[in-house]
């Protein structure tokens, strides 16, 4: 892992917060062992806290090891999409593994699961750049990875899985459903 992935890992599982690239925007993470990192990223973007804040995880097995087994369409939305641009929400929980290699990396150095969400103030457009992210929260995190520009741009799609295999989408994204 490259140098600027393993300090944002160093300061991570210290408690602090960092600016992380992914597969479709910037994102503002916190270890979720640190209750008062994961308060900061609600602080430093301004967001409400009945709004919940995902979590990015490095593969599936991450995501079942936290959450429980994915099953029947759940699973089935998992192996065709992940990674990617889809966020699966499973009963209270929003769960992602970004198409980006060091930044899966970061993940699993950091126990596999981390809370992320976009590196932009509520209501702004999400950051795509470092520099653009820096500008709107990157000032109170604790350290930016710059990998240059997402490629994605767009945030992920959001499904949540029904009860009777059936999903609702939440959030149209960058993955048609």
């Amino acid at each position: 892992m490259e140098g600027k992935f393993q300090r944002a890992v160093e300061v991570l599982m210290k408690g602090g917060v960092a600016v992380i690239p992914t597969d479709t925007v910037y994102g503002l993470a916190a270890h979720p062992d640190f209750p008062e990192a994961v308060d900061r990223l609600y602080t430093i973007k301004g967001r409400e806290l009945k709004k919940p804040i995902a979590l990015l995880a490095s593969d599936l097995a991450a995501v079942e090891r936290f959450g429980g087994p994915l099953l029947g369409r759940a699973r089935e939305l998992a192996e065709s999409h992940w990674p990617g641009a889809l966020t699966l929400v499973i009963g209270k929980e929003g769960f992602r593994v970004p198409d980006h290699a060091e930044t899966r990396e970061l993940l699993a150095a950091c126990g596999g699961v981390l809370r992320v969400t976009s590196a932009n103030l509520s209501g702004r457009r999400p950051a795509t750049d470092a520099p653009q992210a820096l500008k709107d929260v990157g000032l109170s995190a604790d350290w930016v990875v710059d990998d240059g520009v997402s490629p994605g741009g767009v945030p992920s799609t959001v499904v949540r899985v029904l009860p009777d295999g059936g999903i609702e989408i939440l959030r149209e994204g960058a993955l048609r459903i």
